[in-house]
């Protein structure tokens, strides 16, 4: 019997949302968690579940890569 071990990563995000560009980041960055297998736990806190490091080094890198330039986001 295989036995696999799961891994969660959470992110967290506060990202302003007063002028249209900022509005427009959040978007664009909610977008590429939805589009990258994460769902919503609550707002502004998603989460996906990867099978090892590597998936999790790659997911991770292209929330880093699409991270807008103003706000927090933390990832665990």
């Amino acid at each position: 019997m295989m036995s696999y071990r799961f891994m969660r990563i959470l992110v967290m995000f506060d990202l302003p949302t007063e002028t249209l560009e900022d509005k427009r980041n959040y978007r664009q960055f909610r977008k590429t968690l939805i589009d990258n297998g994460f769902y919503m736990m609550q707002e502004s806190i998603y989460t996906r579940m990867v099978l090892n490091s590597s998936v999790q080094a790659s997911a991770i890198d292209v929330l880093r890569a699409n991270k807008p330039a103003e706000g927090v986001v933390q990832i665990m």
